[in-house]
């Protein structure tokens, strides 16, 4: 279809199970179609979700009955265990109805792969249940203490995004041992691990006060002296706790955000652009002979933006289906593997961020009317653009890599 959009007329309408029902896995086409079941429960959401920071209760049930957190869970749990590619496809289009609800999608449905390394009676405990939904952020200091049949963890961790709707909240800590020294592995570095909690542990605190991805909440939260044990606790990402062999779970968490969040910016960027020809070609500006349609200019801005975008897109999911099929015949992510698709992502994530700013400026006082699907778009890509998928030190890092040097970041690998 032209520039890889999907044309949600040509989408049959169907019948189709809620998602706790774990007989089947859902396809690729069964999502596209609830996208469309629940595009006016996002749209009326809109102002709710600005407002209040987070997603509204009503919202998240919709997203919890269309199965969008199940999209990377393990089948057994009946998650749908999506490809890249089509991971990608189905966060683009929430991202065109609404940013904050594509980010906590692609967030929550990204930490569920957790249930790919606990053993499946504890997922099914912390799965199994329709509202079961896991969030968590990025690793900070903190400490899981080793006790008798588990841990005591103490922790303060940041941008748990999806946090305020999930059961289950996630920190990664730094594991010490009963003498009070922190473990290293066999290479010297220090041994962590993903701590589960259930969220009424867990303090939350309203640190989100941001100019754009409001409804995402990703607030700061923490424990103190919490009993974990064992069976809620496991390496993130690591080969040795992986309990379930799917393809998707060669992938790292970290890698699906890439994605995940690359495609956000699309789906932000996409919708910017085709609402902005909407308005071209209607709009005659104030003091102007002309009608917008008729300027050159602004002509070959949208001519120039399409391409931008399709060139992007083209990018994300060639990278996304030549990795999938690359891990099918050698199934280990390579470093080199890892390094592309740091790049790929954050080169989109840029090449949407200026088509935004384009139909931004191109529109002139009418993209800085709250009541025009504009100003919140532009704000919600700017704060993307700061999330670590974005860092413009990514290329840095590629350029290094490409001159034989070792890369300033570990995370840039991971």
């Amino acid at each position: 279809m032209p520039g890889g959009k999907f044309a949600a007329d040509s989408l049959p309408d169907r019948q189709h199970k809620p998602m706790n029902d774990m007989s089947s896995s859902p396809s690729l086409r069964d999502y596209l179609a609830r996208i469309k079941d629940i595009a006016s429960a996002v749209s009326v959401a809109g102002n709710d979700i600005e407002q209040n920071r987070r997603l509204p209760p009503q919202l998240v049930q919709a997203l919890i009955d269309g199965g969008f957190y199940r999209m990377l869970q393990p089948r057994f749990l009946g998650g749908a265990e999506l490809s890249l590619d089509a991971f990608s496809t189905l966060v683009e289009e929430l991202a065109r109805l609404d940013a904050s609800t594509a980010w906590c999608v692609a967030q929550c449905a990204s930490c569920a792969m957790a249930a790919a390394y606990l053993d499946r009676d504890t997922a099914l405990e912390l799965f199994g249940p329709p509202e079961g939904i896991v969030a968590w952020g990025p690793p900070a200091p903190s400490e899981a203490r080793v006790v008798d049949g588990g841990y005591r963890v103490t922790g303060t961790w940041n941008f748990a995004s999806g946090g305020r709707q999930a059961s289950w909240i996630g920190g990664q800590a730094y594991v010490v041992g009963r003498d009070g020294k922190p473990l290293r592995n066999d290479s010297g570095a220090p041994v962590f691990r993903m701590m589960l909690f259930p969220s009424q542990d867990v303090q939350m605190t309203d640190v989100w006060h941001v100019m754009g991805l409001k409804g995402t909440a990703s607030d700061t939260y923490g424990v103190k002296d919490v009993f974990v044990p064992d069976r809620l606790s496991f390496a993130r990402d690591e080969e040795c706790d992986r309990r379930e062999n799917g393809l998707l779970f060669k992938f790292s968490t970290s890698n699906l955000y890439s994605f995940g969040f690359a495609a956000v910016a699309l789906g932000i960027a996409q919708q910017m652009l085709d609402d902005a020809i909407k308005v071209a070609s209607d709009k005659t500006p104030t003091a102007s002979k002309r009608a917008m349609r008729d300027n050159n200019v602004i002509q070959a801005q949208i001519g120039r933006s399409e391409a931008t975008l399709r060139g992007a897109r083209h990018y994300l999911h060639g990278v996304a289906r030549e990795l999938w099929q690359a891990v099918s015949e050698h199934p280990e992510v390579t470093r080199a593997q890892k390094i592309e698709i740091r790049l790929c992502s954050t080169w989109v994530i840029h090449q949407a961020m200026s088509v935004a700013d384009t139909v931004y400026h191109m529109l002139g006082s009418t993209a800085v009317f709250e009541k025009n699907p504009f100003e919140r778009r532009f704000r919600d890509i700017h704060t993307l653009s700061q999330q670590l998928q974005g860092r413009q030190a990514h290329f840095e890092s590629v350029g290094q890599v490409m001159l034989g040097l070792e890369p300033d970041t570990v995370l840039f690998t991971t």
